[in-house]
């Protein structure tokens, strides 16, 4: 029996962590969550996937990323930048409503979200003007 006692505090132990870990794995911070989304996310006015997917894709390489993945199936880009500091971006693009795009951007340090609202004003404001000249070059 007093062999076993030290197994089974291991046990009850492991137990506990693992219960732990899920609860906060689960656990959003709601209100913090609506915020973060909120600085991720901007509306376009246009329909055009491709040309948002390409002024994206420019946008990131102009701010010095490097893009790892992109399928304009899924609407999806990574990217890395890799100065000092291991950043990375992806950014998804989903049509809303009749005329509008969706772009979310979601910006990592290492595996840690980023919730600084200067680096998604950065790239929306970039992004913005990427567009802008798009349409006009086109039209």
């Amino acid at each position: 029996m007093k062999k076993f006692f030290p197994l089974f505090l291991f046990a009850v132990f492991v137990t506990g962590c693992v219960a732990s870990a899920r609860q906060g794995v689960m656990d959003t911070g709601g209100e913090s969550q609506l915020k973060i989304r909120q600085m991720q996310t901007r509306y376009f006015e246009t329909t055009d996937k491709k040309k948002m997917m390409d002024s994206a894709m420019a946008t990131l390489q102009d701010l010095g990323f490097v893009i790892d993945k992109a399928s304009f199936e899924l609407g999806s880009l990574s990217a890395t930048k890799l100065s000092g500091y291991n950043l990375r971006m992806t950014v998804n693009i989903f049509p809303r409503g009749g005329n509008r795009m969706m772009v979310r951007a979601n910006a990592q340090y290492n595996v840690q979200v980023i919730d600084d609202p200067i680096i998604y004003q950065q790239f929306f404001d970039a992004l913005s003007k990427s567009v802008f000249l798009d349409a006009h070059l086109d039209g």
